[in-house]
């Protein structure tokens, strides 16, 4: 059983590769992303079924934090039905979007943020090394750019210096860190493809 799914995943991972490089492939590479497409959109349902029912659970022994979990199951089911009556395309929609999502997507990075600079001033108190003290300068630099006084953005940090960390250092960190998943990606599907690998097995 073992070696009949490693031979349809090495196969049909070398057919999706062939439909880049051989045109009359491209109709079965197409079929086979779209099966995939299917898949993963079906294990992201069974994901929500699994949300429901962890939190429903939660709700039913009365745990620890069930009023939390009563609230996302009740903005879970509204949001689906009112996007079931009104579609995602309409306008009533969009103001949901960007009148809840958006600025809760917006607090929460304004926590990670300040959560980023308590970890690295429990950080210096543990442990104080360069790459510390830099991570510690970096945040308080770019939060300092980033007010917005009566009179404007502070001078020199808040035009030259916070674009100059945002756009330089941290977009090529960032290309870095892309550079380093796409390779990673690469082996593994590389692997995956020589049999070296075999995450469907189970184990």
């Amino acid at each position: 059983m073992r070696i009949a799914a490693a031979a349809i995943a090495i196969a049909i991972g070398l057919l999706v590769l062939a439909g880049y490089f051989v045109p009359p492939l491209a109709g079965i590479q197409a079929l086979l992303l779209n099966w995939a497409i299917l898949l993963a959109g079906v294990a992201a349902l069974m994901g929500i079924f699994n949300l429901v029912a962890v939190h429903s659970e939660k709700i039913r022994t009365r745990a620890p934090g069930s009023v939390y979990s009563a609230v996302l199951l009740i903005s879970l089911a509204l949001t689906f039905a009112v996007a079931l009556i009104l579609k995602p395309s309409h306008p009533a929609m969009q103001v949901l979007v960007s009148g809840v999502i958006v600025p809760v997507e917006a607090a929460l990075m304004a926590i990670i943020s300040v959560s980023l600079l308590v970890a690295a001033i429990h950080l210096l108190r543990k442990r104080v090394d360069v790459m510390s003290v830099v991570f510690l300068v970096t945040a308080l630099l770019i939060l300092a750019g980033s007010l917005s006084l009566p009179s404007g953005q502070i001078p020199v940090l808040g035009d030259t210096l916070r674009p100059w960390l945002t756009k330089v250092l941290s977009l090529g960190g960032a290309r870095g860190i892309l550079i380093g998943v796409a390779l990673g990606s690469l082996t593994t599907g590389l692997r995956v493809l020589f049999g070296l690998d075999r995450p469907y097995g189970g184990k």
